[in-house]
């Protein structure tokens, strides 16, 4: 047989076109999608009350912080970082507006955005402490953790701030249109941002290369200590945005506020499919570890489950999320 015969022609050894609706999504985010829906069902057949218009607008007003935190945590991940001190930065950035507001009579319109630079200041330092004193991110922020509660604690010795002025509760407790407040307006909106950056932007395609290797990337002209620097500034920002965000919720500012917090958001990124290695994530896989903890909590309320009993059942979630992390990269090495 002539041996041109044998040959295909190029176009025939072309894959055929994916749907460009596909290439949007992330190739690890169906796992989690999945176990999101299932849920949801589980929990609508187990409860009369959760599957109702209600009860969502209740669990977005839930995971608005720790959704904000998340995406913060979703960058940090990317890079092949850790954050443990979002929830503490959160707690000194919610003291700081109280204390500025009620302590020392600053207009709340100049509190907000103060106590908002104080969690990037945090955040800055700890990028500081990783990039120039060359220490690990676990324990760079582990550091930062312990000093941004101890002076939670220190700007009111203690005690919480009560007495917010109105138009400020009703960031979070007025529904426009009848079901959207504008803490999870800003919270949605900061997720598009996010997700266009990381999705479609060369700034966000850099956070890959750092995650997938920080030499290679140093060696391609990516700036990686100035990233890495701004990335826990905009984590830390985030913790200051979240901070405003719950103490408008709560109509007060506790120095005990973000306990566990870190916790949960490194938990959300990482069971929507994130890699603790770096090099993979994405704002929409976070979305969904979110809404997946944000429904577990929920649900299990509903159904009158302890507290200490959904600390497990979580825990048990987020072991799983990193073991099938774990098999899925080994898998794709095997090939």
């Amino acid at each position: 047989m002539d041996a041109k015969a044998i040959v295909q022609h190029p176009a025939e050894l072309k894959p055929p076109p994916r749907p460009r609706l596909v290439k949007l999504l992330p190739s690890n985010i169906g796992g989690p999608l999945i176990g999101l829906v299932l849920l949801v069902l589980v929990f609508s057949f187990s409860s009369e009350f959760f599957f109702s218009l209600r009860n969502g607008l209740n669990i977005l007003d839930q995971v608005t912080v720790l959704g904000i935190l998340a995406i913060g945590m979703t960058a940090v991940i990317v890079i092949g970082g850790i954050d443990l001190s979002v929830g503490s930065v959160l707690a000194f950035s919610m003291m700081m507006l109280g204390w500025l507001y009620q302590d020392q009579a600053v207009p709340l319109g100049l509190a907000i955005p103060i106590s908002i630079a104080t969690g990037m200041l945090a955040g800055l330092v700890s990028g500081g402490l990783i990039t120039y004193a060359k220490l690990p991110p676990f324990i760079a922020t582990l550091t930062m953790m312990s000093v941004a509660r101890g002076l939670a604690n220190i700007l009111t010795e203690g005690r919480q701030v009560v007495g917010y002025p109105e138009w400020f509760t009703s960031l979070a407790t007025v529904r426009h249109f009848g079901f959207l407040s504008a803490t999870v307006g800003l919270f949605l909106v900061m997720l598009v941002l996010a997700w266009v950056f990381l999705r479609f932007r060369a700034g966000g395609r850099n956070l890959y290369a750092m995650g997938g290797s920080p030499e290679v990337a140093r060696l391609s002209g990516i700036k990686v200590r100035a990233i890495t620097l701004w990335v826990y500034a905009i984590s830390g920002a985030l913790a200051g945005i979240a901070a405003v965000t719950l103490a408008a919720r709560l109509d007060s500012s506790q120095p005990s506020a973000g306990l566990s917090l870190e916790l949960d958001a490194i938990a959300a990124v990482v069971i929507g499919g994130a890699s603790l290695n770096g090099g993979v994530g994405s704002i929409g896989g976070t979305l969904v570890g979110v809404l997946i903890i944000g429904v577990l909590r929920n649900g299990l309320n509903l159904l009158g489950v302890s507290p200490f009993i959904q600390q497990v059942v979580i825990g048990v979630v987020i072991a799983l999320a990193v073991t099938i992390d774990t098999l899925r990269r080994r898998s794709s090495t095997a090939r």
